[in-house]
């Protein structure tokens, strides 16, 4: 018989490895992107990014997620927040980036953009690893 998950003695999961970017325009606004239909968590907001492969440094990961979501190239910078928690079901440990780019991003896998004045952020539904992450941005402002 074999233990079900979260009984005592057995070892929950890894979290899943995410990186995503705060990426900024010249007038400080911060991109998001809308997850698009079939995904998990479908509709919501969040940062730019994705899953880690094996054998990847987090920020190579990015570079390689934004050039292939958005189209642009990117220069990974400090590290803005580090969280991980339940995503929808999934344990998730994200590692946020500032990130400086060249080109104009465009969603390559249709999925929208919106360039969002900080405050903002807060209005924008998104999902439960990236909500702590902008209340950091909001409390980084403030200091």
């Amino acid at each position: 018989m074999s233990a079900s998950p979260g009984a005592p003695g057995t070892v929950p999961p890894s979290p899943v490895q995410v990186v995503a970017a705060v990426i900024r325009d010249a007038r400080g606004r911060i991109l998001l992107t809308r997850r698009t239909q079939g995904r998990d968590l479908a509709g919501l907001w969040e940062f730019p990014g994705g899953k880690i492969e094996p054998g990847e440094s987090p920020e190579s990961a990015l570079v390689r997620e934004l050039q292939e979501e958005l189209g642009i190239r990117a220069e990974v910078g400090a590290q803005v927040a580090c969280v991980e928690c339940d995503n929808g079901g999934k344990r998730v440990r994200l590692d946020v980036r500032e990130v400086r780019f060249e080109g104009k991003p465009r969603g390559a896998e249709g999925q929208a953009l919106a360039w969002v004045p900080l405050h903002k952020l807060p209005e924008y539904p998104m999902p439960p690893v990236d909500r702590p992450v902008v209340q950091q941005l909001l409390a980084q402002a403030e200091e």
